[in-house]
């Protein structure tokens, strides 16, 4: 239990049509691209990091 690694799932909620390529490339990188998509995804800085980019297109439905 002590080695288990925190997760995030994160579900695409808005389209990423006419926005700026590197929003649609953070996307990419957190394997999202088409509404509705979720991704389970390792609690990192980085990742977190990613989400603050595109926040406005995601949501995070778990912790």
């Amino acid at each position: 239990m002590a080695n288990e690694k925190k997760t995030l799932t994160v579900r695409q909620v808005k389209s990423q049509a006419r926005r700026p390529a590197s929003q649609e490339q953070t996307l990419k990188g957190l394997g999202l691209g088409k509404i509705g998509r979720e991704r389970i995804l390792e609690d990192t800085p980085s990742i977190r990091g990613m989400i603050r980019v595109v926040a406005h297109l995601v949501k995070v439905v778990g912790e």
